[in-house]
């Protein structure tokens, strides 16, 4: 059907704006109906916003307008009315997040949303210490292939729920997505407690699994867009860090849950699960004052309550300081043409087209990371018993200070990357992993260290290695835009668990079973390469984010052309 002039105020509400005055025009629509080369170059821009049948609409009113029988057919090309534009805004929301001093609610942020990894770290490390309890005739007799196999169950579920819940956490908010992943995690934890075969055993990790994947986006995004620039690569690496707390309190509970004079053999295992799930609840509740991400509020025309999140954070920072705050930069300014949804094809295609050498970078890190880390620490205690004799029920403290070193280094050096820099920080600790890695397997392939050398030696490495590790995703998770962050982190995370949580460990075991020290060093010489070529990547093409605000990183989808 052709339009009339008369018809102009019925156009789809998308073509319309909420405000008024040549600044309500989003600037795609305008320059398209400009008629201009720019114009031209911005139709698949305006494509994108619209459905098929406005599309098709569009299509027809760009040919003619008739207005009647016997009445002359009239171009259309010209600047539409204030009733045909989609609004578009100026916002200093971003400047005023960033410029905030530290306060309780960051505090609150971090403990309720940070948690979880602590709580990850705890409930890995327990699955691992209990695979020979498992295999016990007392217990649920499981062999070392279905061991294996109700892993490869938790890592498909981390994947599926990274990308599942990467995709609905963009679409429809961080907040409802950190509730729902940490439910689903919780979930998960506390029927393991309960299970009674494989089967159920195989498919509760699988709920685990899920829960912690879609954990790595929404939390991940939430904490990068609710903490001022200044402190975000610092905060970003002791959260993730913070996993190896966890691991370090699981590896120390063992000694009593699987203690069998403190509890049965079939009982202690149980306990550890529900007792992590019990935990997980209280963090639940402590999410409740977490708001919605005003950044992700404006990009989905939610003004209104992005100001009064903003609003409510900023007054319970005077009311802390006693001072007012100062007023952000004009030229901090952001002008933002809202868009509610955002399909797959907007947010995937940037990672091939606009940011592929972001793209490329982020997977640089996120598989060299995960390479070294499954290698290691999924072999640590295979490694100690076969060439250095040390007793099966005694590796668990052995764990302990390489746990103590993989939480120190993001504490001890996180500040760096804030103050020094994300690119050199990030190209040093990874480099110099690398190197105290190839120290390392040499010494190893002699035959010099002792059992106690091995763990000393591994414990300054990753001291190195694991604000690299964080920093991998501190990197994935702030130089893509905010429309598609949450599934960028999904894809990288889901890329580094492809190569690091199924080929390493199965490589390094393979080498492992050969008994040559030799060939074990080898594969250390491999991981140690991955590692070079992601300082490489990173010292050539990364991007300097140091207290920069997200958006002057990576541009959201949703800014207006000024």
């Amino acid at each position: 059907m052709l339009r009339t002039s008369a018809d102009r105020s019925t156009l789809h509400p998308k073509l319309r704006p909420q405000g008024s005055g040549r600044n309500a025009i989003c600037a795609p629509v305008l320059a398209f109906s400009r008629g201009t080369e720019l114009g031209k170059r911005q139709k698949e821009g305006v494509a994108g916003l619209l459905s098929f049948s406005e599309r098709l609409l569009l299509s027809c009113l760009q040919r003619t307008r008739y207005s009647g029988l016997g009445v002359r057919a009239e171009p259309i090309m010209r600047a539409p009315t204030v009733s045909e534009a989609p609004e578009i805004f100026e916002t200093l929301i971003p400047a005023r997040l960033d410029r905030l001093p530290w306060s309780r609610f960051h505090w609150m942020l971090v403990v309720a949303l940070g948690i979880t990894w602590i709580l990850d770290g705890l409930e890995v490390t327990l699955m691992g210490a209990i695979s020979a309890v498992l295999q016990s005739p007392r217990a649920l007799h499981f062999t070392a292939a279905q061991i294996g196999s109700i892993s490869s169950a938790y890592l498909a579920g981390a994947v599926t729920g990274a990308l599942l819940f990467g995709h609905l956490t963009d679409r429809f908010g961080r907040r409802k997505f950190f509730f729902v992943s940490l439910s689903i995690y919780l979930l998960g934890v506390a029927l393991t407690a309960f299970s009674w075969s494989l089967a159920s055993f195989a498919t509760f990790r699988f709920v685990t699994g899920a829960g912690i994947g879609g954990e790595y986006s929404a939390i991940n995004s939430a904490i990068d867009e609710l903490i001022p620039a200044r402190f975000r690569g610092r905060v970003d690496l002791i959260v993730n860090g913070s996993y190896w707390l966890g691991a370090a309190a699981g590896s120390l509970s063992t000694f009593f849950i699987l203690d069998p004079r403190i509890f049965s053999i079939d009982l202690g295992w149980r306990l550890g699960f529900a007792i992590g799930a019990v935990i997980g609840t209280v963090v639940l509740a402590l999410r409740r004052f977490i708001p919605e991400s005003p950044r992700w509020l404006l990009t989905h025309g939610m003004r209104d309550e992005a100001e009064a999140t903003v609003r409510n954070i900023e007054a319970e920072a005077v009311r802390e300081s006693g001072q007012q705050l100062r007023e952000p930069a004009l030229e901090d300014t952001l002008r933002i043409c809202p868009r509610r949804e955002f399909g797959l094809a907007t947010v995937l295609k940037p990672l091939v087209t606009t940011y592929r050498t972001r793209s490329i970078l982020g997977l640089s890190l996120m598989v060299a990371q995960a390479f070294l880390y499954n290698a290691i620490f999924f072999t640590y205690a295979l490694v100690l018993t076969r060439y250095y004799a040390v007793p099966a029920d005694v590796t668990g403290l052995y764990l302990l200070p390489f746990a103590i070193g993989n939480f120190l280094g993001p504490l001890a050096l996180g500040t760096l990357f804030d103050t020094i820099g994300r690119r050199q920080m990030i190209a040093g600790t990874f480099g110099l992993s690398a190197m105290l890695l190839i120290a390392n397997g040499w010494m190893f392939a002699h035959g010099i260290l002792s059992g106690t050398g091995q763990a000393a030696l591994w414990t300054a490495l990753f001291f190195f290695a694991s604000p690299a590790a964080s920093s991998a995703y501190l990197t994935v998770s702030e130089i893509f835009p905010l429309e598609m962050r949450a599934m960028a982190i999904a894809i990288f995370y889901s890329a580094g668990t492809a190569a690091g949580g199924i080929a390493a460990p199965w490589v390094f075991g393979e080498l492992i079973d050969s008994g040559s020290r030799a060939e074990l060093w080898y594969g250390y010489l491999f991981t140690a390469a991955l590692m070079l070529g992601a300082a490489l990547v990173e010292a050539t093409i990364g991007v300097g984010a140091e207290k920069m605000s997200l958006e002057k990183v990576a541009e959201p989808l949703s800014s207006a052309i000024p």
